[in-house]
């Protein structure tokens, strides 16, 4: 999973990809980092989708852009479009079947 740094970095990746997974966490996040791994274990499966992690404690513009209250949260994107959010416990199986459905729209 590749970490961006910025709001224009996360613009750039988002208009250049058909898919994109947003990851978002915060520093002191103990579920963020415990589902940090699952998430990542599961994208290795589904090369069609490009993944990101952004620490919005770094980048809190992309917070505010995306009104992102909590961590962590997993954002995906089709086409630059939202096209589901889930937020603070995110069970991985839905996860993966929420991804699985909204590949189908590509």
């Amino acid at each position: 999973m590749h970490k961006i740094s910025s709001y224009a970095e996360f613009s750039d990746v988002i208009s250049s990809r058909a898919a994109v997974l947003l990851y978002t966490s915060m520093p002191n996040c103990s579920v963020c980092h415990a589902l940090l791994p699952q998430v990542e274990a599961l994208l290795a499966h589904m090369p069609a989708v490009h993944a990101i992690h952004a620490d919005t404690a770094d980048i809190p513009e992309l917070a505010g852009q995306l009104t992102i209250f909590s961590a962590p949260a997993v954002l995906f994107f089709i086409h630059g479009k939202v096209i589901f959010r889930m937020a603070r416990f995110v069970p991985i199986e839905e996860l993966q079947e929420n991804i699985t459905q909204a590949l189908k729209m590509i």
